[in-house]
């Protein structure tokens, strides 16, 4: 079976993260996977392919925010996929995401649905059902169709022109000619929304996204500790995000946080802060982008608990990482980042409530939950063997269907 995976990234960020362990757990079942990827550094390793042109993305945003549209450039980035795809002969086609200015997706989804080629599709966002929206938060308008969207500022941005209502006909004309698909979600939140758009007739299935727990796992984090100067009596709160000050991560809400403790034996660390001269109370760490992945475990595993912020989240991986590493989690109950956590929905409180969270926390740190049954319970629920097998049943599934079909179309001839 050959499987080839199309994202956005490889083997960093969220999604490219999941598409790596994909692979790797493929490779080492029988089966010969590839990765077609746009953005991040080229990767040299067997059927892994960057297919992305970087100067050709930077176009491709600057046409989003002049002419409104996106998803609709990179015309040579896009016809070194189809090279690819053409070569490889791909018996199932895994797509990600399909924003973030580096493919034109509808020559792609033509040629898939021309050749019948299966589909496992995972939303990792919004954005193949909306307009032009990743989250779409409060507007429902792509439940019918978009337009007059108030969101144009918003990513993807355009300066000028909405055509979210065009972009919406679009993306209905065709998906409509995948024929075989399975939308995967990596949270019911998702599914729901998914059920409310024009995909409200397909097959929607849920699958948990998985991490190497063989990575994120509880570590000895002594020396980190030493080398933030955080002494033995103090509690640490960290938060974790690319971009964490952006608004959707909310960053800044962790900083608020960070003033209510003031004076307490408590430090927030901060991981993911592209300028650490953002100004910040002395109970405070910003730390830079870790890319490391078990420098990062060490950060978990020296947390006594993990806050998250943000505005807009699907099934927020660093929630995961977290609880993996015995660290639990408190935060705005926002999109599916409730469902990640093991504990319930207890500590999770309405967002933009800082005072109810510095609640949540204070009564966590008095009473810290157990980190060995936090890390063994999310070890069984969100390890990357688990996700993988669950896509992988979707693969033969595909196929086999596919098999089926083409037995019964030769009886006929």
């Amino acid at each position: 079976m050959r499987v080839l995976q199309i994202d956005v990234n490889c083997k960093q960020g969220s999604t490219g993260k999941i598409v790596y362990d994909l692979y790797s757990y493929g490779n080492s079942h029988g089966a010969e996977m590839a990765v077609c990827y746009g953005r991040g550094p080229a990767l040299r390793e067997k059927n892994i392919y960057k297919f992305g042109l970087d100067g050709e993305t930077y176009l491709h945003a600057l046409l989003t925010r002049l002419t409104g549209r996106t998803g609709c450039y990179s015309f040579f980035s896009t016809r070194r996929l189809l090279r690819f795809i053409k070569r490889f002969r791909p018996d199932v086609i895994h797509l990600h995401e399909l924003h973030a200015y580096f493919v034109d997706f509808k020559p792609l989804l033509r040629f898939i649905a021309e050749n019948e080629i299966p589909v496992v599709w995972t939303f990792h966002c919004e954005f193949m059902y909306t307009g032009k929206c990743g989250y779409a938060n409060d507007c429902m308008r792509f439940t019918e169709n978009c337009g007059r969207c108030t969101e144009l500022r918003e990513y993807p941005k355009t300066l000028f022109f909405d055509r979210t209502a065009k972009m919406l006909d679009e993306k209905k004309r065709l998906l409509s000619k995948l024929q075989r698909l399975i939308v995967a979600t990596p949270s019911k939140w998702l599914a729901d929304r998914v059920k409310l758009s024009f995909l409200k007739d397909r097959r929607v299935e849920l699958v948990y996204n998985g991490i190497d727990t063989t990575v994120f796992c509880p570590r000895n984090a002594d020396a980190l500790r030493n080398e933030l100067k955080i002494s033995r009596e103090e509690k640490v709160i960290l938060s974790v995000a690319p971009d964490i000050m952006s608004e959707r991560k909310g960053g800044s809400f962790v900083l608020q946080l960070a003033e209510r403790f003031r004076g307490e034996r408590v430090k927030f660390v901060l991981v993911g802060v592209k300028n650490c001269a953002v100004p910040h109370a002395d109970n405070v760490i910003l730390i830079p982008p870790v890319s490391d992945q078990i420098r990062l475990a060490q950060f978990y595993s020296m947390a006594d608990l993990f806050v998250i912020c943000s505005h807009k989240e699907n099934f927020p991986t660093t929630c995961l990482e977290a609880q993996c590493c015995g660290t639990s989690v408190c935060g705005f109950a926002t999109g599916g980042t409730t469902e990640t956590c093991i504990d319930g929905t207890e500590n999770f409180v309405e967002f933009g409530d800082v005072g109810a969270l510095a609640d949540v926390l204070r009564k966590n740190l008095s009473e810290l939950p157990d980190r060995t049954a936090t890390a063994s319970e999310a070890k069984n629920r969100f390890s990357y063997d688990t996700m993988s097998e669950k896509y992988f049943a979707f693969y033969r599934e595909l196929l086999a269907k596919q098999e089926k079909d083409d037995r019964g179309d030769s009886s006929k001839l």
